[in-house]
Parts: C-alpha cells; sequence; structure tokens
C-alpha cells in the first residue's frame, strides 16, 4: 500500500489530531455537528484507528509500519515503547521535531532534496535512524537555509522534546539521547497498535 497523498482535513476529522500530517485544524462547524452519530465502535475498529493515527502522524506506508512493527517485537523492552522510538528517531520526525519543517511529509522532502547534513555528511534517506550524539545540520547553500528559516519564522514554537537541542541562528540540531516515550506527545494508544498487528500476523 502506497503513502496516503489525499486529502489531510479528512484524515484529521476521522482521527483526531496529527501534528506530523499537517499543522492546520479543520474548522468545527454545522458540517460536523450535522453528522448521525456513530454505532459503538467495535474493538477491532479501536485498534484499527490507533494503527492509522501512528501511520498516517508519521506518514508511513502500511509496509513500512509492519517492518517497524517486526523490529520491535524482537528488540528488548515492551514492544509498544519501543515501536515509538523506532519512529521518533527518523530523521524526518527528528527534523519536524527540532522545528526545521512545519509538517513530516515537508521533512521528507527536505532530505529527499538533499538539504540535509548528518554529522557532516549529506542524508537523502527520510528513514535514517539518528543516535544519541547525532548533529543535524542544514547546507550552507543559501536555498536550503531560505527553506528552513521559513519553517523557523512560521513554527508555533512548540516546547522541544528533552532529547533534542536546536541552535537557529546556526541552522543545527542535537540528538542528546533516545527519546522517553512519555515525551512524544501523540495522544495514541500503542499497545492497541501492537494488538492489532499480533492478530493479523
Amino acid at each position: 500500500m502506497s503513502r496516503y497523498r489525499g486529502p489531510r482535513f479528512k484524515k484529521i476529522r476521522r482521527l483526531g489530531a496529527l501534528p506530523g500530517l499537517t499543522n492546520k485544524r479543520p474548522r468545527t462547524g454545522s458540517t460536523l455537528r450535522n453528522q448521525p452519530r456513530r454505532a459503538k465502535k467495535s474493538q477491532y475498529r479501536t485498534r484499527l484507528q490507533e494503527k492509522q493515527k501512528l501511520r498516517f502522524h508519521y506518514g508511513l506506508t502500511e509496509r513500512q509500519l509492519v517492518k517497524y512493527v517486526r523490529i520491535a517485537r524482537k528488540a528488548k523492552g515492551p514492544t509498544g515503547q519501543v515501536l515509538l522510538q523506532l519512529l521518533e528517531m527518523r530523521l524526518d520526525n527528528i527534523l519536524f521535531r527540532l522545528g526545521m519543517a512545519s509538517t513530516i511529509p515537508g521533512a521528507r522532502q527536505l532530505v529527499n532534496h538533499r538539504h540535509i547534513l548528518v554529522n557532516g555528511r549529506i542524508v537523502d534517506i527520510p528513514s535514517y535512524r539518528c543516535k544519541p550524539r547525532d548533529i543535524i545540520t542544514v547546507r550552507a547553500e543559501q536555498k536550503s537555509r531560505a527553506l528552513i528559516q521559513k519553517s523557523f519564522d512560521s513554527s508555533l514554537h512548540e516546547e522541544l522534546p528533552k532529547h533534542l537541542t536546536i541552535h537557529p541562528f546556526q541552522y543545527k540540531g542535537l540528538v542528546n539521547q533516545i527519546i522517553n516515550s512519555k515525551w512524544i506527545g501523540l495522544k495514541i494508544n500503542e499497545l492497541l497498535v501492537v494488538e492489532y498487528y499480533s492478530r493479523q500476523t
């Protein structure tokens, strides 16, 4: 299944806030109030929605998410927490958290277009897994820095997770440590995602 490229509001109306997908919010109005009440959700549907939240927030294909779940199962520690840590340490997500991009798709585009360096080397793979002490910088070209500055100027200045440090005037970010799942700030029950895949595979 390919990466979702359809209407973003349609997803956040159904699943709730997905800051990685879009920083916009749908207008609350008569279109939402007049919708018929939905029947009680089944357990399967609840697990599916939690999985979809994770998938659309991080901008993953179904195949990619299945791969991350399998890696998390083999790692030490609770599968759900390990899964969130794997997703949070992706380069495209780190750029989003640092405020260098307003959304994860925007961050992915920066990486694909070779604007980003990790430890002094260009990395053009959005799924690159960052590690503690990684230094993330922007290419010295004016075009690259203008793109990042635009994001800095339009960002909502949300609190930076404790595992990251940003030096905006140097266009540089630091990964201090592996993220603690408590700092993720995404309203999601990762255990239901693990349950969903345990019943699917």
